[in-house]
């Protein structure tokens, strides 16, 4: 038997659906995967990059408050999702303005862009 993500302190029934959406569905996954792996799994899964959601996921698996992440070690998480993001976005996936767009429709990041 699996246990629900929204389980994990920090983590609602939001978090449960986009986890899903990335192919994870269940507390033990989870944290089988630990946040960086899962975080990655988001961005691949077209979750847009988000520094909160990040650190949240970070002390959620520690099973601390959401809120207690600060000074040094908020820094250096900066650091890290930087570098998830940064990776994503050299993998092919779309972040910032454009992944806005494509996620509203007005522009597809599917379709190969024209070369101007």
């Amino acid at each position: 038997m699996s246990t629900p993500i929204s389980s994990i302190r920090n983590l609602g029934p939001a978090s449960e659906e986009s986890f899903a959406r990335a192919g994870i569905h269940s507390a033990e996954e989870l944290q089988a995967l630990g946040a960086d792996e899962a975080y990655a799994a988001l961005l691949r899964s077209g979750e847009r990059p988000h520094f909160i959601g990040y650190y949240v996921l970070h002390m959620a698996l520690q099973g601390r408050p959401w809120n207690d992440c600060k000074g040094a070690e908020k820094e250096a998480l900066r650091e890290s999702f930087d570098k998830l993001k940064a990776a994503h976005v050299a993998e092919g996936g779309i972040a910032g303005i454009e992944a806005i767009l494509n996620e509203i429709g007005v522009i597809d990041a599917g379709r190969p862009r024209r070369k101007r």
